[in-house]
């Protein structure tokens, strides 16, 4: 007797067919994105072993020596240690940064699905490398710093390639909340990054890195094989990207055509120029509030542990674990903003409100943050919403609303380059922010709390004139909704 059919390929059947390739399409490009932070996390948590406090393990069972430095990692055993893993940070994250704003000029220009399985492939392998370089027992600072210029390079492949992907699937309707759902591959990428590196960091640290490489490596060969780009590959209807008006009563024309009538074969649009994406409205300043932003992210991501470390006095590997709340806290806050802008069409207000709210969420975390576990763990989840949501929602929703903006009248082709824009110039705070941590923190946190606090308050100004259009939009829509 044969079984019935299994409830799940029921349920999958049952589904219209844009559904099933729509889910497909946020599955595969949710684990491409994960993996690619995954592979991002160990280098913050291997550093407490690259020169670990060797006095605590007893004297150097090699020699007599009573050297504090035995156990540690060749060249990270001087005294220059913090500027030398500084010089890790910034070689992957400058490189990142600079490649980010080429990266979306390619990805316009060649199939998302190749450039986004290769690039995963490549970063699999250098974030492999650096990992060997503990079996390999090598101990020149050039070959890691290398590695990671690489690696930051190859890396950029990913954000504008995935972001595109869904864009070209989900219209602006419910874009924030699916987007904002979506977007926590970041943070369970780090998560899962933090734990994975881990589980090798006191025995091998080196497949700390040579496991996240194998894993994002895999993935990007699974998307090579089932990635779609476009509904109209697979004959599934285009998404609804902007609707415009054209009178008073509300008649609307969507920018896809979603009749079954047999169209000609259209031109293929071009690809935008980089001043092209640059002149589409909105693009400069969600771009340079995304630089505050991610530099007040980017601090939490690379010198949270440390933070509490020294201010709670809590072990490394609980510090790590505690740490992970800031990356939950994102989640909660991706979420909240997409649902927040899709029902009040505000993008720009949703981000400035939780700006706003963040800056003296982190002047309270600072001073009171520690005062008991329970207080930690709220405010670390309180503060990553508000630092995260907004990063999260400018990076997604709105790289897509101004990718599909109606001024580039149905090319969407321009989706991956103001991605790469966007988030290339998020990525230039992305460098600065630890670095400043690292150059201020030696004279006391609180400092360093003030710099976070500033750079949200730029952030929000920044989205002041948008802040206001949208303001206008909101009266306009009032006074026609009382006949006015």
């Amino acid at each position: 007797m044969r079984a019935a059919l299994a409830p799940g390929v029921r349920l999958l059947r049952a589904l219209p067919r844009d559904s099933r390739y729509r889910g497909l399409t946020l599955v595969l490009t949710f684990l491409s994105y994960t993996s690619y932070h995954l592979s991002r996390k160990p280098i913050s948590i291997v550093k407490s072993q690259l020169h670990p406090n060797c006095s605590a393990l007893g004297p150097n069972p090699h020699n007599d020596s009573n050297s504090s430095t035995w156990c540690s990692w060749a060249p990270f055993d001087g005294d220059n240690y913090k500027e030398l893993f500084g010089a890790l940070d910034n070689a992957f994250l400058v490189a990142y940064a600079i490649g980010m704003f080429i990266s979306g000029i390619f990805g316009e220009r060649l199939p998302l699905r190749y450039y986004l399985s290769g690039g995963m492939v490549l970063s699999g392998l250098f974030t492999a490398l650096f990992g060997l370089g503990y079996f390999w027992d090598i101990h020149v600072l050039w070959y890691f710093i290398v590695v990671q210029v690489c690696n930051g390079l190859v890396q950029t492949t990913g954000w504008p390639a995935v972001v595109a992907c869904v864009g070209n699937w989900f219209g602006k309707g419910k874009r924030g909340l699916i987007m904002g759902i979506w977007n926590s591959h970041t943070s369970v990428g780090n998560i899962l990054g933090s734990l994975i590196a881990g589980a090798w960091v006191s025995s091998a640290w080196g497949l700390s890195f040579v496991v996240p490489g194998i894993i994002i490596a895999t993935v990007g060969i699974i998307c090579f094989f089932f990635l779609v780009e476009y509904p109209e590959d697979v004959d599934c209807s285009p998404p609804l990207h902007h609707v415009s008006c054209a009178d008073s009563q509300g008649a609307c024309q969507s920018s896809a055509d979603h009749s079954n009538s047999p169209k000609e074969p259209a031109e293929e649009p071009e690809a935008i120029s980089f001043l092209g994406a640059l002149r589409i409205p909105g693009v400069v300043e969600f771009s340079l509030c995304l630089l505050f932003a991610k530099l007040v992210s980017y601090t939490f991501l690379y010198w949270l542990p440390l933070y509490i470390v020294n201010v709670a006095h809590f072990g490394a590997k609980e510090a790590g674990d505690l740490s992970t709340l800031f990356d939950v806290g994102g989640i909660l806050g991706g979420i909240f903003a997409g649902l927040i802008s899709d029902y009040t069409g505000g993008r720009a207000t949703t981000c400035c409100v939780m700006l706003v709210v963040a800056a003296p969420m982190l002047f309270l975390y600072n001073h009171v943050g520690q005062n008991g576990i329970g207080t930690s763990i709220a405010m670390l989840i309180i503060c990553g919403a508000l630092v995260n949501g907004p990063y999260a929602l400018i990076t997604t929703a709105v790289s897509a609303d101004l990718g599909t903006h109606e001024s580039l009248k149905g090319n969407a082709k321009a989706l991956s380059t103001v991605t790469a824009i966007i988030d290339g110039t998020g990525s230039v705070g992305a460098a600065l922010g630890p670095l400043l941590a690292g150059l201020i923190s030696p004279t006391g946190w609180n400092n360093v709390f003030y710099m976070l606090i500033a750079a949200d308050v730029l952030a929000c100004l920044l989205l002041a004139r948008v802040v206001v259009k949208e303001a206008r939009g909101w009266c306009g829509y009032m006074a026609r909704q009382r006949g006015y």
